[in-house]
């Protein structure tokens, strides 16, 4: 994702969940922490029926999906929820991992006796909590679906390699550091979000989403990629590269990187029957926002191939 414009999509993706036959939100207390959250469908889930599970970006609150809604809650039943310190769910100090994160939306849907199969959505830097969560319980997963992903997989000899070849004095894996930190400076942010910030920085410094490394093969289930690539330099890109001084050619830069998260997710599912990479140019990192009929139609087909595969 382009890290330099994170600022933008966090404050963007505070939508409420107002859409009809959308439960109202709920709080439940999970480690003596409420949390929220709303479903959809459920009354109409028959057994075995994979239910969709959504995962937002960094900051974002359950409601950043909510311009899906109008597209999907008559197909299929899902569950949207705020992670700890986000939105209306009470903040947990004792988070400290992204293997946190997944065990809490596990035991979230275990105390509302929301059963298996899911199917995962995750957004962002919601794609790598997806993929850990598979790794995690691999018996419970029917698919899996990315939306603009965060590159959890690329190494620092690739990094590094961009670098070179770009003749950028920054790489990707220390964009993300300084992005964080910055944001970290911010007086106005909330206790909930300084949380996870710092636990982000934790988990990618000073090695890259260094709990990602050794995770579990993906089964053969149904795996979609949506992928926005080519996007517009924008203006105020331009201008953090300077006043930082961060030395990013930013055009052949992005592309190197857009080329490799490619690659990767490519090569992540590439096992995988049913499964499709969808490459989007010239289209935001909020996908989902900018068309979402177009991600919900993949996601209601990647559904169906669930059906047919679980």
């Amino acid at each position: 994702m382009k890290l330099m414009i994170i600022l933008t999509f966090i404050t963007s993706f505070t939508i409420s969940l107002v859409y009809p036959q959308v439960s109202e939100r709920k709080l439940i207390s999970i480690n003596n922490k409420n949390m929220a959250y709303s479903t959809f469908g459920l009354e109409g889930r028959k057994t075995g029926e994979p239910i969709v599970v959504f995962e937002s970006g960094l900051g974002s609150s359950g409601g950043s999906n909510g311009s899906l809604f109008p597209f999907i809650q008559n197909n299929f039943a899902g569950i949207v929820y705020d992670r700890n310190g986000i939105g209306e769910s009470e903040l947990d100090s004792t988070i400290r991992s992204d293997a946190d994160v997944i065990k809490r939306l596990h035991d979230l849907l275990t105390t509302l006796k929301i059963s298996p199969p899911y199917l995962l959505v995750g957004h962002s830097i919601g794609g790598p909590f997806i993929r850990l969560f598979a790794s995690k319980y691999p018996e419970e997963i029917a698919g899996l679906f990315f939306i603009d992903p965060t590159d959890f997989m690329l190494t620092k000899e690739e990094d590094d390699e961009v670098k070179s070849k770009t003749g950028s004095r920054t790489g990707y894996q220390e964009l993300l550091s300084i992005n964080l930190q910055n944001i970290l400076k911010d007086p106005t942010i909330s206790r909930g979000f300084r949380h996870e910030l710092k636990r982000e920085l934790d988990e990618s410094t000073p090695n890259f989403f260094k709990n990602y490394t050794s995770l579990q093969p993906l089964p053969d289930i149904p795996v979609t990629v949506m992928i926005a690539y080519n996007k517009h330099i924008e203006q105020y890109e331009t201008k953090m590269n300077e006043e930082l001084q961060l030395g990013i050619n930013l055009i052949p830069w992005w592309k190197a990187l857009d080329y490799l998260r490619i690659e990767h997710y490519a090569e992540m599912i590439k096992n995988n029957r049913n499964s499709k990479l969808i490459l989007l140019p010239r289209y935001s990192h909020g996908i989902h926002q900018q068309d979402p009929k177009l991600v919900a139609e993949a996601l209601i087909a990647t559904y169906k191939s669930c059906l047919r595969s679980y």
